[in-house]
């Protein structure tokens, strides 16, 4: 597995979709890049600044349902992509069992970091959907923080209208 961060979370101009960057944190920097829902990245952008809502959005009812089941998260892995389709995995333990839940890996993405839990990228999948991305602007220094993510996005969903959905 290949130990990876959360690099950003943009919008790909061309498709007009919120897209996760997930940046190897050792080695050639490869990032793999997912394409996901507005929700979803809403939910992450949300947890990166420490935006508390008033009650639990879903991302937070799953933490706090781990916690009341002193169950914690060890990781997160991006498993496999198939028909164009990511698939990821939550690492699961409790007390001396062990267990994998398949997800989303935006739900993923957000529950880690609700939880602080590491990231990781299948060593075949980051080889072959892994790709070398010039970053430009603010982000490219590792000193971004997340207020600029969430503005950014912010201005993304300023930007949208209902017919953006449609067919």
């Amino acid at each position: 597995m290949v130990e990876v961060r959360l690099r950003a979370v943009r919008v790909d101009l061309q498709s007009n979709t919120p897209v996760l960057l997930l940046q190897e944190t050792e080695g050639e920097g490869r990032t793999l890049p997912i394409f996901i829902g507005t929700p979803e990245a809403a939910a992450i952008a949300y947890a990166l600044q420490g935006v508390e809502m008033p009650r639990p959005m879903t991302h937070d009812l799953i933490k706090d349902l781990l916690g009341a089941l002193d169950t914690d998260v060890e990781r997160v892995v991006v498993t496999e992509l198939k028909s164009s389709t990511y698939f990821a995995e939550l690492q699961l333990r409790r007390g001396p069992t062990h267990a994998s839940v398949s997800c989303r890996p935006s739900d993923a993405v957000a529950i880690a970091v609700r939880t602080g839990t590491p990231l990781y990228v299948a060593d075949d999948l980051m080889d072959a959907e892994g790709i070398i991305l010039a970053m430009e602007g603010p982000e490219d220094d590792d000193d971004s923080t997340p207020e600029e993510l969430v503005g950014q996005f912010r201005q993304f969903l300023d930007s949208i209208k209902p017919e953006d959905f449609g067919q």
